[in-house]
């Protein structure tokens, strides 16, 4: 009978949108292995994919394969933005008239647009934990021909995606292959005419014609190169979801095979109590024989060989021992390599998942000095505001005194005209225009009229 294997694709999930897009993505009643919000946004993200896929927050990179690209994937996609998008970029800006709608550099215009993605990321992998478990790392290895296949056979079945790099996990629960690249569509009248178009590219119909494609070449590629007859296990439906690098071992999986392997242990321990039993039965046995006479019936043993007999259930009990104990400390080997196996993943995960936190602090800190230069610099504004202000109130002083001497003093009658003039126009106010006519007032702006107010209540004792 063949084996079955199992065969999965989807695109990464994004992680770094709004909380009403991932709920639209949690709701999106997709069959397939197609998500609302998949991609990589931005050229924060795309740093972080970068270290994840080529092991660069650990230097671990004895165990991945690159298949595709480089050993720097971020340098891949900005090489491939520029092969796939200057000519149209250029293009575009000559056909611009103002300067400040031309774009400089399209990787840097992508990654600062909310509505688009920079980049896609598809995993694929052949064969689940319980198939791979018991595979050495040779036939692990072979799994790259079937991978490059993969590649190829993905660039001829999707030419819109553009592979910018392709990397296998070899240091996993299962050989797995990341690849990340672009979407590319070409014709489009607004704005530049080619641009990123993953939403046009990877729908849900072209998602499950892609997968359909994929699994047929995938298991083809698998069998010419380790002289198989596979097949594939049948296509489960549901949505995608991201694999995360604690999450790719099923320590369910793992615990049941555990359990299995003590049931065979236990029962091995089982035969060799009941080998404990036989020889204290043969020991009653030859301890009551009697010393009887010759005959037909009977058989003399002498002591020499009831002797040899004993010490011989002596070294079968021994050798029963050493089994147990043997048994015993197999298990709890084989109990220290799963546990050391697993404490490596998570140590891994836990890696990964620091380094994203620390990029988390240093955009974080990057947002913060920015915020600080932008308060350093309204209080600048603040600071040239308030002497504007001041400034403006010596004026106001300097002319309302003025007019104060020249209308109450003087009794000049064409400062009395042009007086009531800005008043009727609604250039003096009432406070103004009292202070201009009536002698009683003293030349002081509003905030000092209150000033002195609240200075006279504070003064004013009363017995």
């Amino acid at each position: 009978m063949s084996e079955e294997l199992a065969y999965s694709i989807h695109l990464g999930s994004d992680k770094n949108k709004t909380t009403k897009a991932k709920k639209v993505a949690k709701n999106n009643p997709s069959g397939e292995t197609s998500f609302a919000n998949n991609g990589i946004q931005n050229a924060t993200q795309l740093s972080k994919v970068n270290k994840h896929n080529l092991r660069d927050y650990d230097n671990n990179k004895d165990n991945i394969y690159i298949l595709y690209g480089t050993d720097n994937l971020y340098q891949d996609v900005q090489d491939l933005y520029l092969q796939e998008f200057e000519e149209a970029r250029l293009e575009y800006n000559n056909k611009q008239t103002r300067e400040d709608r031309k774009i400089d550099n399209y990787f840097k215009h992508i990654s600062q647009d909310k509505q688009k993605d920079l980049a896609c990321e598809l995993i694929i992998e052949l064969g689940d934990m319980d198939f791979w478990n018991n595979k050495n790392l040779d036939y692990r290895m072979n799994m790259r021909y079937v991978y490059k296949e993969q590649v190829l056979d993905l660039m001829r079945i999707v030419p819109e995606f553009k592979v910018a790099n392709a990397v296998i996990h070899f240091d996993e629960l299962s050989p797995h292959i990341h690849l990340v690249g672009v979407p590319v569509k070409d014709g489009y009248k607004k704005g530049m005419k080619k641009q990123p178009a993953k939403s046009k590219v990877f729908t849900k119909e072209s998602l499950q014609q892609i997968q359909d494609e994929m699994r047929v070449c995938c298991i083809k590629s698998y069998n010419k190169h380790y002289e198989k007859t596979s097949i594939l296990k049948q296509k489960k439906k549901g949505r995608n979801q991201d694999i995360d690098v604690k999450d790719m071992g099923d320590y369910r999986q793992i615990k049941k095979q555990l359990e299995q392997k003590e049931k065979k242990l236990a029962e091995a321990n089982n035969q060799t109590k009941k080998l404990d039993n036989t020889t204290k039965d043969i020991n009653t046995i030859l301890d009551n024989l009697k010393p009887t006479k010759l005959n037909k019936n009977n058989m003399v043993i002498s002591n020499e060989d009831v002797q040899i007999i004993k010490d011989y259930t002596n070294k079968v009990k021994d050798t029963t021992k050493t089994i147990r104990s043997v048994n015993g400390l197999n298990m709890a080997i084989k109990d220290f390599e799963q546990s050391s196996f697993e404490i490596r993943q998570e140590n891994r995960s836990l890696k990964y998942q620091l380094e994203l936190k620390d990029d988390e602090i240093d955009g974080l800190k990057g947002e913060l000095s920015t915020k600080d230069k932008i308060v350093g610099k309204l209080q600048a504004e603040k600071e040239k505001l308030k002497q504007e202000l001041q400034k403006f109130k010596g004026f106001w002083h300097s002319i309302m005194s003025h007019f104060h001497k020249r209308i109450c003093y003087d009794k000049d009658s064409n400062y009395k005209i042009v007086s009531d003039d800005l008043y009727k126009n609604g250039i003096f106010d009432n406070n103004d225009n009292e202070i201009a006519n009536n002698i009683a007032r003293r030349v002081t702006i509003p905030d000092e009229n209150k000033q002195i107010k609240n200075k006279k209540k504070d003064n004013d004792t009363r017995f």
